[in-house]
């Protein structure tokens, strides 16, 4: 899917703009040889997708590096050999955008494009970037269940789309059936923080991508 040439320079917030652009520059030593991307992260996958999965934001030494969600750090870790597990990517690595990843019947979106510090984008940053996410969600006309990873993707997919957050409450495994007649399924987040407690396990988010495929065929 292409964007426009001011999504790759947009400056809304100026505290992501120059954090993004910092890490960038300083680097994280494992990675001193390489260019960082530096700049918002475009969604990707399938553009005839049924499955739209909505994320939280760029890690700064992961999609920030690569230039493609999660993609180089712990998260996409655990959710690739996930996806390729249940049929959704042809392979269980994500390491450039240049490996061969492919994503079958799913396109990978977000509701921040600029790594924040500490992970943590503000409300404020996040309205801001509304504008992308609609983006992607106005061309996947195909679109046939959503899966929320982690509560901030779940209330900025809704947000986007004009309903109200607070009519769906986020839970790991809720389903929510919405007025367009599509399905909202809610994850906890892929991070290292809920993986490596077990808040999320692999059988766990099996488990919600195997529904996932379900609704897709329903």
């Amino acid at each position: 899917m292409d964007y426009p040439e001011d999504f790759y320079t947009c400056a809304l917030c100026p505290r992501l703009k120059a954090w993004r652009e910092q890490v960038a520059q300083e680097k994280r030593k494992a990675y001193r040889h390489e260019t960082y991307w530096g700049k918002p992260v475009p969604g990707f996958g399938d553009p005839e997708a049924r499955i739209v999965m909505v994320g939280l934001a760029p890690g700064a030494h992961g999609a920030n590096r690569t230039g493609r969600m999660f993609t180089g750090d712990a998260s996409g870790n655990f959710l690739y050999p996930a996806l390729f597990r249940a049929g959704l990517s042809n392979q269980p690595t994500a390491i450039s955008r240049d490996d061969g990843l492919q994503l079958i019947d799913l396109f990978i979106a977000a509701s921040g494009r600029c790594a924040p510090p500490d992970n943590k984008p503000t409300p404020e940053e996040l309205r801001n970037c509304q504008k992308w996410l609609k983006f992607d969600l106005q061309r996947l006309q195909n679109r046939k269940v959503t899966l929320a990873i982690g509560a901030i993707g779940h209330e900025y997919f809704l947000r986007a789309m004009g309903w109200k957050p607070s009519q769906y409450t986020f839970k790991h495994g809720a389903e929510h059936v919405l007025p367009d007649g599509t399905v909202l399924l809610d994850s906890y987040h892929v991070s290292q923080q809920n993986t490596a407690t077990g808040r999320l396990t692999a059988e766990m988010f099996d488990g919600v991508l195997e529904r996932v495929k379900v609704l897709t065929s329903m």
